[in-house]
């Protein structure tokens, strides 16, 4: 539908829906009793944090779950339980945010970057050639900003070259692969329970592994001293007679509030991930066709979760992007350029993070040369969408023909 060119949008890019009151009786009735440490507990007792790990893991079909303080955390967890130490070569996504390979080089490895292809995935025969010259023995891969790799292909390369694989999830809970949930097809899944993820509780991660020994190691480098008897989704206590001995304790643990704040927020995941997919989708058909705008293609093995959206201004210079991002700022839209010479805000690529040495990545430059990104809130509403498809439909036609007729 046609509108008035100048249009402006009044809406929050930031404002997430409030905490549903089922989560706010919980949170209240923890600060009542004040048994807020996972482990302090009255006799007969499961408490929240095991309660949520025991629901996560049936939601994901895992036999463990493990939650902890933060997505970075649950990444680093899993690293460090997988056998990850310092120096080794991890292989990780280019296109991810700075957590991902933080994580790497927090246990003291060193991130290796592999290329990005125009679907925003990892690509498959780079993945391939980096394990082969690295000597990598893990991927930790990034489902960024919610686009899953073709995994079946994925997990054949990964065998190929004796990668263990681990995913950060943080932008693909509540999504699939060919049935499959995001997390469930390596040794472990991570993911984030941060403010602008798909449950928020401010700061949170969680782990999902159907590997006894490996959930062990986390659960005791997650910190639960001699406490894990007092988990429900944990493997037995035969299990922990080696990791007891052989794990540091980092002190990583979520505490019962943020997983109060957090169960009744996962029995309406489904319903989230269906009001986020219809977002989406108007933006998407609002955008269908626009001149020098390329939409992302999702695979019909994928079941995404659109909480942001994501589009290409392929091969445009770098003044003409900086100058939509502008013209849509000016108009309400907050667009993220992954393209941008310097970070900003939540956005930076590869060649910004200076501590992973990063070799240039041709294919992946081009790509984050023209990538733009915005959130999609469940604040928002389908007429949002629509208004905002609007705006950078008008602004970025007004740029390419700008650009054209210049030429």
């Amino acid at each position: 539908m046609l509108r008035d060119a100048m249009e402006v949008f009044t809406g929050s890019f930031t404002q997430q829906e409030a905490i549903p009151e089922a989560g706010i009786e919980a949170a209240v009735a923890v600060l009542r009793h004040g048994r807020l440490h996972r482990y302090n507990l009255a006799p007969g007792e499961a408490g929240e944090t095991a309660l949520l790990e025991e629901e996560f893991a049936a939601f994901t079909g895992a036999r463990y779950c493990l939650a902890v303080a933060s997505g970075g955390a649950a990444m680093t967890t899993a690293l460090r339980a997988a056998g990850v130490a310092p120096g080794d070569p991890v292989l990780s996504n280019a296109f991810t945010l700075a957590p991902v390979p933080g994580a790497i080089a927090a246990v003291g490895a060193r991130p290796v970057f592999v290329e990005t292809t125009a679907a925003l995935t990892i690509d498959l025969d780079d993945l391939a050639a980096r394990a082969r010259d690295s000597g990598a023995r893990v991927l930790l891969l990034s489902h960024m900003r919610g686009h899953i790799a073709d995994m079946d292909a994925l997990v054949r390369v990964a065998a190929a070259q004796g990668l263990t694989l681990i995913e950060d999830c943080a932008h693909t809970m509540g999504a699939a692969w060919n049935g499959v949930p995001s997390g469930r097809h390596g040794l472990a899944g991570c993911y984030s329970t941060q403010t602008y993820k798909h449950l928020n509780s401010g700061e949170g991660g969680l782990i999902v592994s159907d590997d006894a020994a490996f959930m062990a190691r986390a659960i005791v480098i997650s910190g639960s001293y001699m406490l894990y008897g007092r988990h429900r989704a944990a493997p037995p206590p035969e299990a922990f007679a080696e990791a007891a001995l052989d794990c540091p304790n980092v002190s990583a643990r979520m505490d019962n509030l943020r997983a109060a704040i957090l169960r009744p927020q996962l029995a309406e995941l489904p319903a989230r991930v269906a009001r986020w997919e219809d977002l989406y989708r108007t933006l998407e058909a609002g955008l269908a066709g626009t001149p020098g705008l390329a939409l992302i293609e999702r695979p019909a093995a994928e079941r995404f979760v659109g909480s942001s959206f994501q589009f290409l201004l392929p091969d445009w210079d770098g003044a003409a992007v900086a100058e939509v991002v502008a013209r849509t700022r000016a108009r309400g839209v907050e667009l993220k350029w992954f393209g941008a010479p310097a970070p900003h805000g939540y956005t930076s690529r590869y060649d910004h993070w200076r501590f992973a040495a990063p070799r240039r990545l041709p294919q992946t430059d081009r790509v984050l040369a023209g990538l733009l990104d915005l959130r999609l809130p469940l604040t928002f509403t389908a007429a949002d969408a629509a208004l905002i498809a609007r705006i950078i439909r008008a602004e970025v036609g007004a740029v390419f023909q700008g650009a054209a007729a210049a030429e």
